[in-house]
């Protein structure tokens, strides 16, 4: 890939990184719906996972390699053969593919994690690097935890690997140790001390631990790095990664002290910000920089006053600039789809005709039951209709009674195969009664783990999300749903969990027929 010396490649690692975060885990589907958000956003590589660490793994990174066109498809994985192998297989679909390597190189990695030498770590670094090139020619190399090496070993493994054919170096800051100055004097110094650096595009990963993965990160494009590993809304391990709507903000509304841009669509920060956010049921901050319900809002009389005159005043961005509406569009029951279609473009969402149709009516529906409906509203019906797990039990009505310490609920569920169940149960409350129902009905017993609710608009009647995450055989699903009847919400969220479960218990099943039938042509084929 030719670029610009200015130019800033956006290396986005959601999917990989960003889903290791505790509660953040995907499935597939909408893996490959936040893929095709990044493309759209215009990221120009997607780590879509690690395929040598699962089979779910595996396919997620294959199904974005086939499904995705314009950003560089990549996958993770150790310095050993059958890593490499699991992710050159998943990736090679792809129109343009990368394979990633890394190896600790830290002292503290050394001894306690690898029990290897430097000499077998620089060894084992360039083996990894030389057999992804037998699959490849894009190719990246990691010195895990690199902000706590020894800077003369660090220059020396990646001078070793780049020899060996490696096209991307990246220096992480795996554990958030490292503070801007420090970070700046690491990366002159491997300007200054490796043979070929030059020919190779540097690039850096920071993680947050103590608040400055943002911070970091700038610092290495101001000392040389051309590519910035980040994730939507900041997700990852621990406290972590750098957020890439405010690393790329940043660089574009200073782009003349960073000499640098971007090829990102700025205009769908917002939307995809929400999307991730709704997907992986991670709240964003009211106060979160570029994408808060706060960051372009003013409540102090004076910084209203300036804002009046000039908005440059107290605002160094436009909120257009990143897809953020100035202020809600109120709406209500007597606007007409025209007045709706153009609020769900300027949110940044498009919706083909049988989608926006869907989301009408369940705006209207909304309308009677709502004064006003807010952009969080909005925003929360496009996200169910392009989001809702397809499954085979649908809610056709519920009834709840509660009083004198107990509560009754009578749910009636549609099954795609024509069935249509009602049944009763009781409960220590409305929500815990009417999942009692469902697993009657279903005969799915899933064991709660976890259950929250948050509001998603304004006002007295605002909707609220509910987001339950259940463990049931071993695995833990999540599912969320948004009504401005809390309970209502619950029943949903509840609901798509319980379907994902049946429909992962098909697949399984439909698996092990195959496996046998397998095994049986291969006995009759021996005989």
């Amino acid at each position: 890939m030719s670029l610009s010396p200015d130019r800033v490649m956006i290396f986005d690692t959601t999917l990989r990184d960003g889903e290791q975060s505790p509660g953040c885990s995907m499935t597939q589907p909408e893996k490959l719906r936040v893929a095709k958000a990044l493309a759209e956003l215009g990221v120009d590589v997607i780590e879509a996972g690690f395929p040598a660490a699962s089979r779910g793994d595996w396919d997620a990174v294959n199904s974005v390699a086939r499904e995705v066109q314009g950003p560089i498809i990549c996958g993770l994985a150790r310095c050993n053969r059958d890593d490499i192998t699991a992710a050159a297989k998943a990736l090679r679909d792809a129109e343009r593919h990368r394979i990633h390597v890394f190896l600790a190189t830290s002292a503290i990695h050394r001894q306690y994690k690898l029990n290897m030498a430097k000499d077998e770590i620089i060894r084992s670094a360039v083996e990894g690097v030389k057999i992804a090139r037998d699959f490849c020619q894009d190719i990246e190399f990691s010195p895990e935890d690199a902000s706590r090496t020894e800077l003369e070993f660090l220059a020396q493994v990646v001078e070793a690997v780049i020899e060996a054919g490696a096209t991307t170096i990246n220096i992480p800051d795996t554990v958030g140790y490292t503070v801007p100055h420090e970070f700046s004097e690491l990366f002159r110094y491997l300007r200054k001390n490796v043979r070929g650096i030059e020919n190779v595009t540097l690039s850096v990963h920071c993680h947050d631990d103590l608040g400055m993965a943002v911070a970091n990160s700038l610092m290495a494009v101001v000392n040389g790095a051309r590519q910035v590993e980040c994730t939507i809304n900041g997700i990852g391990e621990r406290a972590g990664n750098c957020s890439l709507e405010e690393v790329v903000m940043a660089i574009k509304t200073r782009e003349a002290f960073f000499n640098a841009h971007t090829g990102i669509n700025s205009q769908r920060l917002y939307p995809v910000s929400r999307l991730v956010s709704s997907i992986t049921g991670m709240p964003i901050p009211r106060n979160k920089a570029i994408v808060g319900e706060n960051a372009f809002a003013h409540e102090a009389g004076i910084h209203q006053h300036g804002m009046l005159k000039h908005a440059s005043t107290y605002e160094i961005m436009r909120p257009e600039d990143v897809g953020l509406p100035r202020s809600s569009l109120v709406l209500g029951k007597h606007s007409g789809r025209h007045a709706f279609r153009e609020r769900v473009r300027e949110l940044g969402f498009e919706l083909d005709e049988a989608e926006f149709a869907r989301v009408f009516e369940e705006f209207k529906a909304l309308a009677d039951k709502k004064k006003e409906l807010f952009d969080g509203d909005i925003e929360a019906l496009v996200l169910r209709a392009e989001g809702s797990a397809s499954g085979p039990w649908t809610l056709q009505s519920l009834h709840t009674t509660s009083g004198g310490g107990t509560a009754q609920a009578t749910v009636a569920l549609h099954h795609s195969d024509g069935r249509t169940v009602e049944l009763g149960a009781s409960g220590d409350g409305p929500v815990d009664a009417a999942f009692k129902a469902i697993e009657r009905i279903t005969g799915i017993a899933a064991v709660l783990r976890k259950f929250e609710l948050r509001s998603v608009s304004e006002g007295e009647d605002a909707q609220g999300e509910a987001i339950v995450y259940v463990d049931f055989n071993s695995r833990s699903y999540r599912g969320s749903s948004v009504s401005t009847d809390i309970v209502e919400s619950a029943t949903r969220a509840f609901l798509e969990v319980i379907n994902r479960i049946e429909l992962s218990q098909k697949a399984s099943t439909a698996r092990a027929i195959d496996e046998s039938a397998n095994a049986v042509r291969v006995a009759q084929a021996a005989v």
